[in-house]
């Protein structure tokens, strides 16, 4: 489980799926209202305030996304009350109880990091042979970043897929919709072939 910051009232909660297979959870448990999906929950929420200090009560939106063979994503944002005055919120600031609003989105995408490009280059060469659409690649924080969508496998194919990228990156939390926002766009589409024909 890995936590981090992304503003004032929000945080991103990465979980592999070996998290989530300790505690007994399935990946279509997360948006079902049981206690071990609470306990879950609080793990994080504890967590989130001893490494960050970032702490909860009232009303909170969770976002789950689920990434293929590599976790979820879970984005906890402290909710503000109706109130722009701060009154209500007052209130809610006495209760340890949070009022859970959660969204679950599947993605079909593949997203891994390397720490530097040649790590890319040769991941790119070994998994060539196995795709038809090679993606996209960015920049964002000081990683490479290759995102892969449509990735038509079957489970073996799809797992030895998987496992190269492992070897050479790690999956990362990271969405799309960040990587649009705030990273550089390295190769825009068919990232894998154009790396594999330009790089060696």
């Amino acid at each position: 489980m890995r936590v981090e910051r992304l503003g004032q009232d929000k945080i991103r909660i990465f979980l592999t799926f070996d998290d989530l297979s300790e505690r007994g959870i399935e990946k279509e448990d997360m948006w079902r209202d049981i206690p071990k999906v609470h306990e879950l929950f609080n793990d994080m929420m504890e967590q989130a305030y001893h490494e960050l200090g970032f702490e909860v009560s009232g009303p909170v939106a969770v976002e789950v996304f689920a990434l293929p063979a590599q976790g979820m994503v879970v984005i906890v944002t402290r909710g503000k009350s109706g109130s722009k005055d701060g009154k209500e919120e007052e209130e809610f600031d006495d209760e340890e109880v949070y009022e859970l609003e959660v969204t679950l989105e599947e993605s079909d995408l593949i997203i891994y990091a390397f720490r530097d490009f040649e790590h890319m280059v040769e991941a790119a060469h070994r998994i060539n042979a196995l795709l038809t659409n090679g993606g996209s690649a960015y920049f964002y924080q000081g990683k490479y970043h290759l995102v892969l969508e449509e990735v038509e496998l079957d489970q073996e194919r799809y797992h030895k897929l998987i496992a190269i990228l492992s070897e050479y990156g790690e999956a990362t939390p990271t969405t799309i919709y960040v990587l649009e926002e705030y990273g550089k766009v390295v190769v825009e589409d068919d990232a894998v072939k154009e790396i594999c024909r330009h790089f060696k």
